[in-house]
């Protein structure tokens, strides 16, 4: 069964560095903000595990992603000052994952691919 579903989803995951909880929390605020403003974003939120931290991320397709990541560039360059990047995912449908493939090589993530469901 194949999809027509061309969103994609990013899942980082990352540590913060000791004593920086507050100043990270403070960042998450400002990237939401940001990402507000973006058409293709879906969702996107932060979820804490004590001292780790998950970006909850969807985008209609690799372009609004690609869009994103530019988007909050500067963001990211401080908030990868105060943790350092865990484990980095992308999911979606292969045709959207081969844009993200080069553009994102320098984070090392891991890609995965839909191959079977629905969206509403």
């Amino acid at each position: 069964m194949a999809t027509q579903d061309k969103s994609v989803s990013i899942a980082p995951y990352f540590k913060i560095h000791s004593g920086k909880v507050r100043e990270v929390k403070a960042l998450c605020e400002r990237f939401i903000e940001k990402s507000k403003t973006e058409p293709g974003c879906l969702y996107y939120g932060f979820s804490f595990n004590g001292d780790v931290i998950f970006c909850r991320e969807g985008y209609q397709d690799a372009d609004a992603a690609l869009a994103h990541l530019q988007n909050v560039g500067p963001l990211l360059a401080e908030f990868q000052k105060l943790t350092n990047l865990l484990r980095l995912e992308f999911h979606g449908p292969e045709a959207e994952l081969a844009k993200l493939r080069g553009a994102t090589a320098d984070y090392k993530p891991e890609f995965f691919v839909l191959e079977y469901g629905f969206r509403r």
